[in-house]
């Protein structure tokens, strides 16, 4: 028999509880919050000590994103980042996530070639990352792969509106679902939904068709650049914490100024040096 506790979401409720998970988070646990019509956040991770903060912070979800290419490695887009070098991000986060459900992305030119190439790469983020579920962006056309990688057995998180790895192909970064492009962002949603798709994160859309796919989907919608009306929210971690400077997309939030904070405390340090006052007596062996 199974008891209330395995079947209820695991955070607090009351006004006063923290919202740190008692236990891992399972796929489950995210579509009771969304029946329940209870908001969640995901952030990006890719180390180990972002992955423990977030997660003991209760930051239900992780996502070891395609953002690494720009963030960890420093390419310019997300195209260049292959699968080798994700995946030790990936497998950092999962040593490190007690509680948070841990998401990786397939990088571009993982998954397009083919079906069987995407469980492929699905499968090797499991085992050899450890993820929990995986991600990889594309509506209609990539239902067939979102539904062989689950029938596999494998969890996934769909992603459509504004996909970066076809940024190419979309005309550079283009706010999906305005005018002609409404219907196409609904049907690419809703065809990921019936392939299997346990969430689907909607990318700089309109708020209109954010509000109207979660309003139709039964499954959560996360919202990156699509307004207030979707079930879950996601920013890349460096974004949101300022470590990354210059012009922030309209859709961030910046929560802390980080990059001051490691700039002045590298000045410090550099300043004690020159100045001889580090190592003081209490860093020294005597």
């Amino acid at each position: 028999m199974t008891s209330a506790a395995e079947v209820s979401a695991p955070y607090g409720s009351g006004p006063g509880e923290p919202k740190t998970p008692a236990k891992r988070v399972r796929i489950h646990h995210l579509q009771e919050l969304k029946d329940r019509g209870e908001p969640w956040p995901m952030l990006t991770a890719y180390d180990v000590y972002t992955a423990e903060l977030f997660d003991e912070a209760g930051i239900p979800v992780l996502l070891v994103g395609d953002s690494a290419s720009n963030n960890v490695y420093g390419y310019d887009t997300s195209l260049p980042v292959t699968v080798d070098e994700l995946i030790p991000l990936v497998r950092s986060v999962t040593r490190a996530a007690k509680r948070s459900l841990v998401v990786a992305d397939l990088p571009f030119g993982s998954y397009q070639v083919s079906v069987e190439q995407a469980v492929t790469t699905a499968v090797r983020f499991m085992k050899e990352g450890r993820a929990h579920a995986v991600k990889l962006e594309g509506g209609r056309h990539f239902a067939p792969h979102v539904e062989a990688i689950v029938n596999a057995g494998i969890p996934v998180m769909a992603h459509v509106g504004f996909t970066p790895q076809s940024e190419h192909q979309l005309g550079g970064y283009r706010v999906q679902g305005r005018r002609d492009g409404f219907d196409a962002v609904l049907a690419d949603a809703h065809a990921v939904q019936e392939a299997g798709a346990f969430a689907v994160v909607l990318e700089m859309v309109t708020s209109e068709v954010a509000k109207k796919i979660t309003h139709e989907l039964r499954v959560p919608t996360v919202g990156i650049g699509a307004g207030p009306d979707t079930d879950a929210q996601v920013l890349v971690w460096q974004d949101m914490v300022g470590l990354r400077r210059g012009r922030a997309p309209r859709f961030v939030k910046r929560y802390a100024d980080v990059a001051g904070v490691l700039s002045g405390a590298a000045r410090a340090f550099a300043d004690d040096v020159r100045n001889r006052q580090f190592p003081a007596a209490e860093h020294t062996f005597h």
